[in-house]
């Protein structure tokens, strides 16, 4: 396998370390919104079961809008924009505490929620115009796994926080770290001379049809695990909030120190054997959900099924090798917004299951990779790329 390589040998280390900083202000911020949301929004706004749903639909709304990416962007440079983008989320965040009411809930969600999609958009596109095919997934590896170290470090904040500072003073640290880090990034100019221009305007291409496949799979897959797994040990097996904290530290422990060899391994068994082993293993960890009874065995399927989730990174390098370079920036705009169609649609259609069946969402899970499985053979890679 390739070795990662050391920072200053990674061409176009500027942007890098841009992005680099950027995505921990992201981790950051997004997570500690995660950690408190909850809580706040019961504890102190007070919000029913309904305003809650609300809210968490609202939430995904942002992503659908990802195409507005592209038309910012006829006005705004790209790395401007991702700066912009951490900004206005650490804004949100900061902001959540001081407005604990069902109307300022969903204003400055909203504004996190804006900034956390837009950020991805540019984040993904940045990192695919700056670093060719074999030093691509090594960034996204790295900076994955320095995602979940940042997830760790917040959690650890506010957990020795909680008991001293209030919900607005937990919401302005994280909040205020991503706003800081935002604007250290508007300062800075990371761009690389002589690469393609990106077009302006949406680009949809028939022989991207691959990848929009993969992207709305993989969407809806996610969202049985987001949405369900979690609520099976819950709900089934009486998972308490410590136990639960538990699962959310070990998988951001584990993605720390596995990202990085993802990124290795798809440079060196390509993104098709990747992706053919993800859906094998993710279709065989959903019908495992509907049989097992032992609690502590349902949550190790929990940590599996978080672990072989992160090979869909293979998806967006597998772009980059069969895409126009010029091409990239818009694209992933589609994507986020592909992505998000899932987002919207899987939770209400398999809420509505579970209340049949608790198993058959994790059979639509099991049947969601199934189809990624089957549309993964279909791949074919430039000979330019790394091999599938």
């Amino acid at each position: 396998m390739q070795r990662i390589p050391d920072l200053p040998t990674i061409p176009n280390r500027p942007m890098y370390i841009f992005l680099l900083v950027l995505t921990l202000a992201n981790a950051v911020g997004y997570q500690g919104w995660s950690t408190l949301y909850t809580n706040f929004a019961v504890h102190e706004a007070g919000l029913t079961g309904a305003q809650n749903g609300l809210v968490q639909s609202l939430r995904e709304v942002p992503g659908l809008l990802s195409i507005g990416v592209i038309l910012l962007l006829l006005v705004l440079r790209e790395h401007r924009l991702a700066a912009l983008s951490v900004i206005m989320l650490g804004a949100g965040v900061l902001a959540a505490g001081f407005f604990p009411s069902f109307g300022g809930i969903v204003f400055t969600t909203m504004l996190m929620s804006f900034g956390f999609h837009y950020f991805e958009t540019t984040n993904q596109s940045l990192i695919l115009q700056y670093f060719d095919v074999r030093t691509a997934p090594l960034i996204i590896g790295r900076l994955r796994g320095l995602n979940a170290g940042g997830n760790l470090a917040i959690g650890a904040v506010i957990f020795l926080a909680a008991g001293v500072l209030p919900f607005s003073g937990l919401f302005a640290i994280s909040g205020g770290l991503a706003v800081l880090a935002g604007l250290w990034a508007l300062t800075q100019d990371p761009r690389a001379r002589g690469l393609p221009v990106q077009r302006r305007g949406m680009v949809m291409r028939k022989r991207y049809w691959l990848f929009y496949l993969l992207t709305l799979l993989g969407g809806a897959r996610r969202q049985i695990f987001i949405v369900f797994s979690a609520f099976l040990l819950v709900e089934r097996f009486e998972f308490g909030v410590r136990e639960m904290t538990l699962f959310f530290m070990l998988n951001n422990a584990v993605n720390w120190f596995l990202n990085p060899f993802i990124g290795k391994a798809i440079n060196a068994v390509g993104e098709r054997r990747l992706l053919v082993m993800e859906c094998l293993s993710l279709a065989g960890i959903c019908l495992a959900y509907t049989v097992v009874e032992d609690r502590w065995l349902v949550g190790l399927l929990y940590v599996m099924d978080q672990i072989f989730f992160n090979f869909i990174v293979a998806v967006r390098t597998y772009f980059q090798k069969i895409a126009d370079p010029a091409d990239i920036a818009p694209s992933m705009a589609v994507s986020v917004a592909v992505n998000h169609v899932a987002a919207v649609v899987v939770p209400v259609v398999g809420g509505m299951l579970w209340m049949m069946d608790f198993r058959i969402p994790f059979y639509l899970g099991a049947a969601l990779a199934g189809c990624s499985l089957v549309a993964t053979l279909f791949m074919r890679v430039p000979a330019r790329g790394a091999s599938c």
